[in-house]
């Protein structure tokens, strides 16, 4: 069966390799993926003693504050995308870290910031359902800056949260030294009794002191997951993070927010891995500067998303995108349901 169907009424490919055969692959059920990224985590643990613990836990905080990055760090590999450009988390994603003493079931929330569309109601409210769906929560802040009017706001949402809170203080590697504890002294003042992890996210730093603060919060129980699973989150999901965050790290001005990518067409052709994707934008100037002269732009954003892919999925991989402009989508109820963010 040829495995490239007619392109959209769009553009054409932009592609870095030839056409390849095999067979589509069914989009995943989320507890199927969850040896997806292979073996992960700081080690392996039997799971199964009256003193083991395993649960869920939030992370939660403003846009931008290090979230996906810590994630990335907790559980020894990539599994959320990462970028400079606030508000790049936009799914509800679940990381699994798996240690001697508990498995921690981490999910990365969307940042709490205030709305300006539907799409931004969306994660908002993604964020904020976490909270009570937890054993603990996790506010994450920017450790390196006194606490803020956001960070506050945050704290109030989470005053009446029936599970434990702890604090952790990221970016701990930028802090002078003369500076950590009037900083600390700050968050202090905002949080009260909640215990305080100052942290690096970038270097690990304070990360083996959170996780076993973070363990012995959780309740006792067998493991959740296999002891190898490091996220839950569909093949099609990671993918399409893939090729946002390579559109983050290479667009400027209006692109990054406006951006958003349905994978087509997956196919299994042995060896190789081909997958169809179609980025969106909401208007034709967005197109161009996403395509680029001659198509440069986007052949740069394809080169990269297909060399994350294939060390995130140990094989090569043939990628090959279209652009598709959709007036307005991130105010689309229908569009964000068909992308995905639904809010819950």
């Amino acid at each position: 069966m040829t495995a490239t169907p007619p392109p959209p009424a769009n553009d054409g490919p932009i592609n870095d390799g030839e056409i390849l055969e095999g067979q589509i692959l069914p989009i995943p059920d989320p507890q199927e993926s969850a040896r997806l990224l292979g073996a992960g985590g700081t080690g392996s643990a039997p799971g199964r003693n009256a003193d083991y613990r395993s649960g869920f836990v939030a992370l939660i905080g403003r846009p931008n504050v290090g979230k996906s990055t810590l994630l990335n760090q907790l559980v020894g590999q990539k599994v959320a995308i990462t970028s400079p450009v606030a508000q790049t988390t936009r799914n509800r994603l679940r990381a699994i870290l798996t240690t001697p003493a508990a498995q921690l079931v981490l999910l990365d929330t969307p940042g709490i910031h205030k709305p300006h569309h539907l799409l931004g109601e969306r994660l908002v409210q993604s964020a904020r359902g976490a909270i009570g769906e937890v054993d603990v929560v996790l506010l994450l802040v920017d450790g390196s800056e006194p606490a803020g009017r956001g960070d506050g706001f945050i704290v109030e949402l989470l005053q009446h949260c029936r599970a434990p809170v702890h604090v952790a203080l990221n970016k701990a590697d930028l802090v002078d030294p003369a500076r950590a504890d009037e900083l600390a002294a700050s968050y202090r003042d905002l949080v009260g009794d909640w215990p305080l992890h100052p942290v690096s996210a970038l270097n690990g730093e304070g990360t083996e002191a959170l996780v076993t603060a973070l363990s012995a919060e959780l309740p006792p129980g067998p493991q959740l997951y296999p002891a190898d699973a490091v996220s839950d989150q569909p093949e099609q999901l990671l993918m399409a993070e893939l090729i946002r965050e390579q559109v983050l790290s290479h667009t400027r001005e209006e692109v990054p927010h406006s951006v958003a990518v349905s994978i087509d067409r997956v196919v299994d052709d042995g060896p190789r891995t081909a997958v169809l994707a179609t980025v969106l934008v909401e208007r034709s100037s967005q197109k161009g500067i996403l395509i680029g002269k001659g198509g440069s732009m986007l052949k740069t954003i394809g080169q990269g998303a297909r060399l994350q892919m294939e060390k995130v999925f140990s094989g090569p991989v043939y990628l090959e995108l279209f652009v598709k402009v959709v007036p307005n989508w991130r105010r689309s109820a229908a569009r964000l349901a068909e992308l995905g963010y639904r809010g819950d």
